[in-house]
C-alpha cells in the first residue's frame, strides 16, 4: 500500500533531512557547527536562521581594523580642492 509523503512545512528546517540542511548551509555559507549552534539557540525557523547568519556576518565585517591613529587623522583632514567642490555643490 502506498502512503502519501507527508507535506513539509516550508518555513521550518527539518534537521533530519540531510538535503535541506546541506542546501541551507550552502545558501547561507555556514558550517555544520555554526548551523547547529544557531538552530540550538534560535530554533528551526528558516527566516530566523537566515537573519541570525546575516547578523553574525555583519558583526565580523564591522570589526575595525588595527589602523594607526595618524592614518585616521590624515584621512579626516579635508583638502582645499575637496572643500571648494563641496561648497560649490551645496550652494548650487
Amino acid at each position: 500500500m502506498r502512503r502519501p509523503r507527508p507535506q513539509t512545512i516550508r518555513n521550518k528546517l527539518d534537521v533530519t533531512d540531510r538535503a535541506q540542511v546541506r542546501l541551507l548551509k550552502k545558501r547561507l555559507g555556514l558550517s555544520d557547527a555554526e548551523l547547529t549552534a544557531i538552530v540550538g539557540r534560535i530554533g528551526n525557523s528558516i527566516p530566523a536562521i537566515s537573519k541570525e547568519a546575516a547578523l553574525q556576518r555583519a558583526k565580523v565585517l564591522t570589526k575595525p581594523a588595527d589602523v594607526p591613529a595618524a592614518v585616521i587623522a590624515s584621512a579626516s583632514v579635508v583638502e582645499p580642492a575637496t572643500a571648494e567642490v563641496a561648497a560649490t555643490v551645496t550652494t548650487s
